[in-house]
């Protein structure tokens, strides 16, 4: 088993239950862990032995641009996509942060981490 981290994925986006969170956005950041047999791609030098992180980081960049509500929502999407579509994937977390969030005090960031098992 082997692990695959896709860090700091930076996006803007309008997520959020406002009204002014839909019209003006802010900016999210997204880690991703993925845990797969790699043992196969280490032998073979092969991409399509892996989990490819340009698939990853694409899926994200997609689910983050639906609008949702809950933060919740927008990693439960992204994790059922890397499920559908990429095989090797046996577990993987995601985690959503909104950076500076309307919450009414010096909030640097909000996060939420999802976990999902094949």
């Amino acid at each position: 088993m082997g692990i695959i981290k896709v860090n700091n994925i930076k996006l803007f986006a309008n997520h959020g239950c406002l009204e002014e969170e839909a019209k003006i956005g802010s900016w999210y950041r997204v880690d991703v862990e993925v845990k797969a047999d790699l043992k196969k791609s280490a032998r073979t030098d092969e991409l399509s032995d892996t989990v490819d992180y340009v698939h990853l980081n694409h899926i994200v960049k997609e689910e983050m641009a639906i609008r949702s509500k809950l933060l919740e929502e927008v990693a439960q999407r992204i994790l059922n996509r890397f499920f559908k579509e990429l095989r090797m994937i046996q577990k993987a977390t995601v985690s959503v942060a909104k950076i500076n969030p309307p919450i009414g005090g010096n909030v640097e960031e909000v996060v939420i981490i999802l976990t999902k098992k094949r």
